[in-house]
């Protein structure tokens, strides 16, 4: 290799494909991250690659829906007490996203974001010797009413002009995509162009033993902030040292606003606290992902057991974690999913950086080109990470984008 030297602040799957990305152009790369490869949501999430989430969050049916769940502490949607002054600017923003036309642009800026993504998924799973680990087993998303299913429909709509392919399905077809669900869902879609990964960790592990097996280094190291300077950006780091390099791409999740800052850029990034429990594998004979979104969560089948987990807990980075948000979601599982064996599952909670129109920030920082910005990628990390590896090495290579990157700016706030 014989560029100059980039380094990629986050070992989260973007930060590893980017950094994979960046590599395979001809440049030297470290990837720095404060706990190491795979620690934050990258390891626990739903495992999918969701093409077919193209709809913002931030959407007038989830308004119609949010005074209800917000009631609920344990519900889809939540804010804790603690929080609800700090996120208020953040919750006004996320309002304003939500009207129709703001709605339709960010469904088209995400809609082309995952045809990239879907493309260059398998060339870059077969490069890094993870294309084993793909699953090609759909989605089942189920309503508990018509009225239920009806609200639904204006959604399926919008994919359906988008070309993604899907059904409708009764209950007789609901069984037997997935046998053993409960008779209380009436309505039913399912999309088989829903993949997902055998198991995220593992993934992301893998491209972490990809990139340091091509000459890539891995470092523990906390950063908290980069500075601009003649020859290149500089590093700080928590335990006061700094370092130097050509080019930075800041990919740290849930933690890269603070940082931003850094360069003078305040961007709107908050934190889904996303929960989950693992079962074991064999606690339920699960076919496909099952997508409960009346109820704000989902159930997904991976190769190390069945995890259970979803919902929005608006709840930022330092309160402590509220267990009983999972174990409500594994009680509702139960009901669900009768023949469930609720044992021996292991709790999480993890960060999922978002920002208030569901769009991530993807792009050079104000004071400095030499750093790109690639995170606030919320419920879509794990989806979305070849297409942003692609994004950012063309970034670094000044290579033109192969879809518009103007709604993805980070300073469109």
């Amino acid at each position: 290799m014989t560029g100059p030297e980039v380094v990629v602040i986050g070992a989260g799957v973007i930060g590893l494909s980017a950094a994979i990305a960046v590599q395979s152009r001809g440049f030297p790369v470290t990837v720095l991250d404060r706990e190491g490869p795979a620690a934050g949501a990258s390891a626990g999430n739903a495992g999918a690659f969701a093409f077919t989430d193209i709809l913002p969050l931030a959407s007038p049916g989830i308004l119609r829906k949010a005074p209800g769940w917000l009631l609920d502490p344990l519900g889809p949607l939540s804010v804790p007490p603690a929080y609800a002054l700090k996120i208020a600017p953040w919750m006004y923003r996320f309002w304003r996203a939500c009207a129709p036309e703001r709605v339709a642009a960010a469904t088209d800026a995400q809609a082309a974001l995952m045809d990239l993504s879907r493309a260059e998924l398998e060339p870059f799973l077969q490069q890094t010797g993870t294309r084993g680990m793909l699953r090609k087993d759909g989605n089942l998303q189920v309503y508990e009413s018509r009225a239920e299913f009806e609200a639904a429909r204006p959604g399926w709509a919008a994919r359906e002009r988008h070309g993604i392919d899907f059904r409708h399905v009764d209950p007789s077809e609901m069984a037997a995509i997935q046998p053993g669900l409960s008779s209380r869902f009436t309505h039913g879609t399912f999309t088989p162009g829903w993949y997902s990964i055998a198991d995220p960790r593992l993934y992301t592990l893998a491209l972490a033993d990809h990139l340091r097996q091509r000459g890539g280094r891995i470092e523990r190291a906390e950063v908290t902030a980069l500075r601009p300077e003649a020859a290149g950006v500089g590093i700080v780091t928590a335990d006061g040292t700094s370092r130097r390099a050509a080019r930075v791409v800041l990919a740290a999740g849930a933690f890269s606003h603070r940082i931003a800052r850094t360069l003078g850029d305040a961007i709107p990034l908050e934190t889904e606290r996303g929960y989950n429990t693992t079962l074991p594998p064999g606690a339920f004979d699960l076919r496909t992902q099952i997508t409960f979104g009346g109820h704000g969560f989902v159930i997904s089948r991976l190769s190390t057991g069945i995890r259970v987990g979803g919902a929005v807990e608006l709840g930022g980075l330092d309160l402590p974690p509220d267990y009983r948000r999972s174990r409500a979601m594994l009680g509702k599982a139960q009901a669900f999913l009768p023949g469930l064996v609720a044992k021996g599952g292991v709790e999480w909670m993890g960060f999922r950086p978002s920002l208030p129109d569901s769009l991530l920030a993807i792009g050079r920082a104000g004071s400095q080109p030499r750093v790109i910005y690639a995170f606030g990628h919320g419920h879509l990390g794990l989806t979305q990470s070849a297409g942003t590896a692609r994004l950012v090495a063309d970034l670094l290579t000044d290579e033109p984008s192969p879809i518009d990157l103007s709604p993805f700016s980070p300073h469109r706030f």
